[in-house]
Parts: C-alpha cells; structure tokens; sequence
C-alpha cells in the first residue's frame, strides 16, 4: 500500500514545498505504520503563505462576524460527523488511546460552538463622554495575520484554541503543526474548508520548527504569533516576537502538583492520580508531575498507587482494552530514562516502572513502563524539571502550608489541585497556589474550553487560551469618539464649560 503524500495548503491551494523535501509520519505505536508523508517546508514556503494569508485578510476582516460565526458553527457540525474517523487517525500518529482522541476531537467541537456563539457578541464598551455632544467607545479590532506553532500532545484540542477565535475576530491565520502530528490540524482545517471557510483564509505549512516555524515568528507579514511548545523553545519565539514588537502568546511547560490532605477521599485521589500521572502518557503540560502526601496517609496511598500503575494495560490505542499508549517517540522515551537514572541518583526510590517497554507487542513503537518514585525530596531535579512522560513524584509534607510551599516551590505554575473535604483548606488553595488553574477533588487535568487557560512563572507570559481570554489575543482595542458638537471641543480643558 503506497503512502499518501500531504501538501502544504497555500492560498486554497495544496502545494508541495519549494525545498522539495519530505519527511514521514509514522504511528509511535507501530513503526510499520506510516501515516502519510508530508512536506518538509522552510522559509520561502512561509513567505508565500503569509502572503497569501495577507491577500485573504482584505475581504475576511469585512466579512461580518456573525457570518464568520456560521462557518464556525458548521464546522463543529462536520467534526460531529467525522469524529470517530478523525479521532482514529489521532491515535495512529500520536499515540494516546482513542478515549482520548475522541476527547481531543470533542474540544475542537466544543471550541467551535463557543467560539461560533462569540460571532455575536465580540462585545466593546460604550461610556459617557466628559463633553457635550459627544459620543465614545470602545471596538475590537482583528489583529492581522496570525502565526501559529502547534504541539503534538494535543494535535487537533490546541489547534482549534488558536484557529477559531483567531478566525471569529477576523484573522486570517499560517500554522504549522508539530512535525509528529500534522495530520490532526489537517483533518481539522478540511472541516473548516468543507464548512466554507474561504481561500486563503488559513494556510497550512509543515515541517520542522527551526526551518519552518522560526521563520513564521521573524516574518514582517506577521502579525502576531501563538505559541504551545517547552520552555526553552518559548522563550525564543517570545524573544524574537519582542524583537519586532509583535503580541507574542506563550502557553510552555508545568511541573504540576496534586495535594492530597489526610482527610481526602483516598479512593478518588487515587483515581485522580492514574488519570493525571498517566493519562496521555503523560504529555500534558498538565500531567500530575508531582503528587505531594500527607505523612499520614503516605504509606498506603504510595501502596495503592503502586498498584495501580502496575495494572494498566499499555499498548496501542487503537485496541479499546489499552489504557496508556506509547510515549511519542524515541527522544521521549530517552528524556523519560534520563529523569529516571537522575532520581536514582540523587536518592529517591523506585517503586515500580523506570524502564521502556522493549518485548513482544512493544517492539515496534514507544512504549515506557508508567513509573512511581517514592521518597522524592522538593528540590531533586525529578521534583523540579518537567520530564512529560509517565513519570510521577511522591512527596511527603506535614500539613497544608507545608504542602503549599512545595507545590509553588518551581520555575512553573500552570495547574494544581487539592484533595481534601475541608473547605477553609480549599479556599486556601485557591487562593494561595502559584497556577493559572486550580483544581478541588479532581486531578490537574481537565480544562474547559470557556474558561482562560495558561499559567504564570515560566509556563506562560499572561496571554490566554480559551474563552474571552483569547478573543483578547486575537483582537486589538479601538477607542472611537465621534464629536456632534460642530465646534472644536477639547478633552481635558474644555471639560468645566
């Protein structure tokens, strides 16, 4: 069976790119799988779609939100109907069991119909003006061409954060998508085209980050750039955005805490724990990193943890029975060794996992054992540095400002959470973690695509994903005064008359 070949979408038009390169997209489960090849592009390939972006960009911005609204309506309709066909493709080129790319594609679906309902509603303010005859306020206004870098954890959830209020607010978009999972934001830009999106409008081009997604950031056409990646990568694009003085929106790593008090709910801890520590493979910038216990309840919840990750079947996603699919490739698996052989030397201790998965059904792809470290000091680099792999940190506190301490004790602070049934406690940690998002009696996994999402520290740099926080991104602020005085009248001065 012949690989399908992929081109990048440029002006409505599926091209191949100008380096005459490819590369191939191959299941982490199964390295006999290949998803599809798909152009390798660089710079002169990113030109030609920011150009064409800027020509769509004339009549896109006039086009009335309400109408732009319905585009994205109907696309959420036709993510409906492909869901279970998209959401099977996801798991051939991420990896994470088909539970999950149905939740993946379920958020792009949901995205569409908030961002459908915002068409009508992209509200400003209106307010008295200190003179007579003379009206003021305030309108959103579309921002330009939008340069957008997707990750590959979430290949269809996270582009559809940055397409569709980009789109609403009258942007017209270039993204590239993680170069392990291109085929999602694909799928997801084929709905939106199906649906009328108009050409020109978005513009695809893949490849790697240093020859296609660093030229996105520099380029002048460009107007502002969304970013989902690590740290170290964010603060490159923040620094050349900055160069150009150019709205430059980082969503970057965490090192998430999930506090669990001696008076919790240890049976739905321990279920938060699995789905947090392990859900995804561990890949979320929101993955339970960190689970810190009360010296009470340690022992046996270690146990019972221990236990659990000692259950789950690993395997490919695509069988319904597996519960954690492969890690996304072999960089992955060797960062996860890594941060294992790290903590074993600087003294914590293994309680079960730590090694990849190498035997009979794990032979072709990515697979690494879900891993539990117990007696984990705050300050080891497994208790410091995001591994993004099934790798979790057990550690033990005293009482809850203790815990509080721990959890904001990092360079991150993306999500948090706290099991307890003592609500002085949770309003405590509400208001006391260092994280863009809060959890009470539910992992650090979980985010809904109408509230804000992002964090502080050095996983983010203010800007938001989701809900209005990201209409705030994708537009800027006009202040219009329209004086019907029919005499000169000056703010500030003329104000006592």
């Amino acid at each position: 069976m012949s690989t399908k070949l992929y081109k990048n979408l440029i002006g409505g038009e599926w091209v191949t790119a100008r380096t005459g390169k490819t590369f191939l997209n191959v299941n982490p489960a199964d390295s006999e799988d290949v998803v599809g090849e798909f152009q390798s592009s660089g710079a002169d390939d990113v030109d030609a779609a920011v150009k064409a972006a800027a020509e769509a960009w004339k009549t896109w911005r006039l086009t009335p939100a309400p109408k732009r609204a319905e585009i994205l309506y109907r696309t959420g309709e036709i993510l409906t109907e492909r869901k279970e066909e998209y959401a099977r493709d996801m798991t051939r080129e991420m990896g994470k069991v088909l539970s999950e790319t149905r939740g993946d594609v379920q958020e792009a679906i949901d995205t569409a119909y908030y961002m459908a309902g915002e068409g009508r509603r992209l509200f400003g303010q209106t307010t008295p003006s200190e003179l007579k005859n003379k009206f003021a306020m305030s309108v959103r206004m579309p921002v330009g061409v939008c340069g957008m870098i997707a990750p590959w954890n979430f290949p269809m959830a996270i582009p559809s954060w940055k397409l569709f209020p980009a789109l609403v607010c009258g942007n017209t978009c270039v993204i590239k998508p993680a170069e392990d999972t291109p085929l999602s934001t694909f799928n997801l830009v084929q709905a939106l085209m199906d649906a009328g999106l108009p050409e020109g409008v978005v513009n695809i081009v893949t490849g790697y980050g240093p020859d296609a997604g660093a030229p996105i950031v520099s380029h002048p056409g460009v107007r502002a750039v969304s970013f989902t990646g690590s740290s170290e990568v964010g603060r490159m694009v923040g620094q050349t955005a900055a160069a150009n003085f150019k709205p430059c929106s980082l969503e970057m790593g965490g090192k998430n805490a999930m506090i669990v008090m001696d008076d919790a709910n240890l049976d739905l801890a321990l279920d938060g724990a699995v789905w947090g520590a392990f859900g995804t493979t561990g890949q979320r910038c929101t993955a339970t990193s960190r689970i810190l216990l009360h010296k009470k309840i340690a022992a046996e919840f270690t146990k019972r943890l221990v236990a659990r990750a000692d259950a789950l079947k690993v395997g490919n996603g695509l069988d319904e029975h597996v519960q954690m699919g492969p890690q996304i490739n072999q960089q992955q698996i060797e960062t996860s060794i890594k941060y294992c052989e790290i903590a074993k030397k600087e003294g914590a201790k293994l309680q079960t996992g730590g090694a990849p998965l190498e035997d009979g059904v794990y032979d072709k792809g990515h697979f690494f054992a879900p891993t539990v470290f117990g007696q984990v000091k705050p300050a080891m680099r497994i208790a410091q540095e995001e591994v993004f792999g099934p790798v979790v940190s057990l550690i033990e506190f005293a009482d809850f400002d203790e815990a509080v301490e721990i959890a904001n004790g990092i360079q991150y602070g993306l999500s948090t959470a706290l099991y307890s049934r003592d609500v002085n406690q949770a309003f405590r940690a509400m208001r006391d973690l260092e994280a863009g998002i809060t959890y009470v009696n539910a992992p650090t996994i979980g985010a809904e695509v109408h509230l804000p999402f992002g964090g502080v520290k050095q996983t983010g740099n203010g800007h938001r994903e989701g809900g209005t926080g990201a209409l705030d991104f994708y537009t800027t602020w006009k202040s219009v005064y329209v004086d019907y005085s029919d005499k000169l009248q000056r703010a500030q001065i003329d104000t006592g008359e």
